[in-house]
């Protein structure tokens, strides 16, 4: 049975990735760090179900606390350490970005000194759509430049990429970076737009809709999200013995076992057509607060998920009011509205 370490095991994505794992005989690890940045009860609860499984472990910790991080690493001696714990938020970084260098720099450098001192099979990381900034050029491709980061969470992110191309090469470590696009589902995390709106709608209470509601975005149903994670496993990339091995829009390093993945469903959804879902699914209009685009934001998103294609035979699929539907119904049930 092989062991896979997953950081951020109590959150959104880490909880799914975690269910998935077990229900397909994986063991996994949890690490998590528990911070108050959202409902910490939700955390709990996730961890919870997941400890139903035998097969289930976790410790609480920070990212930072290198210590304890190496000291499960080497007490559990996973095959393969998924690492999703982060600072997340685009908005938050410009209100406490120390958080994010302290989370996401120094924590994510842990887990690839953890890494490389076990020689793990297959370490992934995730990133995120952010690191192409102010890129226009969609739908979004890894071979594009990512050089013009908008908020510190980006750059943060985009620093993992590099650092992490950085230990495939001198460690030869086998690294894949997968670039999620707005992920959505249920027990997803309150402070992302789905949940707020979800809320907001039921409870009557005024929605704000940023740039007039002319915004566009790649969303991924969760679910999908994990299960392009779970097949991304078993594609580790290799160190290619010349760059003509590699195919036309492949990512593949021509210097390293490293690899850069997105994963999304390629649609670009009108973030008002977003919100007609949901007030679809509550029965409800919501009262709409029209404001200008934030700082850091950007107008769209779409992915290019053609290499996830390529390498796994898979691409995310979940038409988004599917989805929204999922969520709403999830929404209702936990919350008892």
């Amino acid at each position: 049975m092989r062991t896979v370490l997953v950081t951020g095991s109590a959150g959104f994505i880490g909880y799914h990735l975690a269910q998935l794992l077990l229900d397909e005989g994986f063991r996994v690890v949890g690490y998590d760090g528990m911070t108050d940045y959202y409902d910490v009860a939700l955390k709990q609860r996730r961890h919870q179900m997941l400890l139903q499984h035998p097969n289930f472990t976790c410790i609480e910790a920070m990212l930072e606390d290198f210590d304890r991080l190496h000291a499960l690493a080497l007490a559990e001696r996973p095959a393969v350490i998924v690492h999703l714990a982060a600072q997340a938020g685009v908005r938050y970084s410009l209100e406490n970005p120390r958080a994010y260098v302290d989370a996401n720099l120094v924590g994510s450098f842990n887990v690839m000194e953890c890494a490389r001192q076990l020689q793990v099979d297959h370490l992934l990381m995730a990133s995120t759509s952010s690191v192409y900034g102010a890129n226009t050029d969609m739908p979004f491709a890894e071979t594009h430049k990512c050089d013009t980061p908008l908020t510190l969470y980006a750059a943060t992110k985009k620093a993992n990429e590099a650092m992490a191309h950085s230990y495939a090469h001198l460690w030869n470590l086998p690294v894949t970076m997968f670039r999620f696009f707005t992920v959505y589902g249920p027990w997803g995390r309150p402070d992302m737009a789905l949940f707020k709106f979800t809320r907001g709608i039921l409870e009557g209470t005024p929605i704000d809709i940023y740039n007039g509601g002319e915004m566009y975005r790649d969303f991924t149903y969760v679910s999908d999200l994990v299960r392009g994670i779970r097949l991304l496993i078993d594609a580790a990339p290799v160190r290619p013995e010349s760059p003509e091995e590699i195919a036309a829009g492949d990512s593949l390093s021509p210097v390293a076992p490293f690899r850069v993945v997105n994963i999304g469903n390629g649609e670009k959804v009108r973030l008002l057509d977003f919100i007609e879902a949901i007030e679809a699914e509550c029965g409800r209009a919501a009262v709409r607060n029209y404001l200008p685009i934030q700082p850091g934001d950007v107008p769209a998103t779409r992915a290019d998920a053609s290499l996830l294609r390529a390498l796994t035979g898979y691409a995310p699929q979940t038409p988004f009011r599917d989805g929204v539907a999922r969520f709403v119904a999830w929404y209702r049930d936990y919350y008892r509205v």
